[in-house]
């Protein structure tokens, strides 16, 4: 809340690119009496993709007239708006099997405030992290999956996403394949962490496999997940250089430390609407 009792909100606008969008947003914007306090705008020339991220300060319980003036000035500019009070906080469900490092990294991010979520639910294939989510007395929910049971099992997922009103789906090391069924349906509204940056290290092992092939640098890529698996648009990426004399172990507890930072960083990114995916790449405003 700004000195004068003034709201902050966020405001996100993507449309194909012309002339005249900011103009459009700004001249909103005036209309209820708001002041643009920051903003940053690109322009994806590939596509074509026209990219706005702004924050501005108005009275308490102006977003839907807000929101009415900007869909009237963008009339026929083909805009997704969003806009929400900057201190809203998103509900996020966490999926995660058996290793909890990228799970305990971000409850300790949201516990010290770090993160702007709530998380009301964690869901695991395994019973491993349950005492995890009963130490930060959020739900823990035992999905255990099988070939058997997988669509049922992806059923449950989305209808505990309904009942929790989540908006983010947040793979914390969730060792599943997700159907191509519901990587459409969760587009755009899930976050994986991939254990690797280049080469892509796939199956059991990754580590162990990254220093057998005397790697010289581990990391970790955060990307949108989709139905081609760990090639979703990324989002986040750190790498670590490591040397000749590090053990397959030393390898594996960096790589993990690379995972937990760069994850966390997704998904405060995506909790502060600086994420936009065009096509298969995202513009991320910093």
């Amino acid at each position: 809340m700004g000195e004068t009792g003034r709201m902050q909100y966020v405001l996100t606008v993507q449309c194909p690119d012309r002339i005249g969008i900011v103009h459009a947003v700004s001249g909103a914007l005036l209309d209820v009496g708001a002041n643009i306090v920051e903003n940053a705008q690109f322009e994806d020339v590939d596509s074509g993709t026209f990219c706005q991220r702004t924050v501005f300060e108005a009275d308490p319980g102006v977003t839907e007239a807000a929101r009415g003036r900007l869909d009237q000035r963008l009339v026929g500019f083909d805009a997704q708006i969003v806009l929400r009070l900057a201190e809203s906080r998103p509900r996020v469900m966490i999926l995660v099997s058996k290793f909890d490092h990228c799970l305990v990294d971000l409850l300790y991010r949201w516990r010290t405030g770090d993160l702007p979520i709530d998380i009301p639910v964690i869901v695991s294939n395994h019973t491993d992290c349950e005492p995890v989510a009963k130490a930060h007395n959020i739900e823990f929910v035992h999905l255990p999956v099988s070939m058997e049971n997988k669509a049922e099992q992806e059923a449950s997922l989305l209808a505990l996403m309904e009942t929790y009103d989540v908006s983010l789906v947040v793979l914390a090391r969730y060792m599943q394949i997700l159907s191509n069924d519901l990587c459409e349906r969760l587009r755009g509204r899930a976050i994986n962490i991939h254990h690797s940056f280049l080469p892509g290290f796939k199956g059991a092992r990754p580590y162990h496999q990254a220093y057998a092939r005397g790697v010289k640098l581990v990391g970790a890529t955060a990307h949108f997940v989709t139905g081609d698996l760990d090639e979703g648009p990324i989002i986040e990426q750190e790498v670590v250089r490591v040397t000749h004399a590090q053990s397959a172990e030393s390898l594996t507890r960096l790589g993990q430390d690379v995972e937990r930072v760069v994850l966390a960083r997704a998904v405060k990114l995506w909790a502060e609407n600086r994420i936009f995916a065009v096509g298969n790449k995202t513009v991320v405003f910093p």
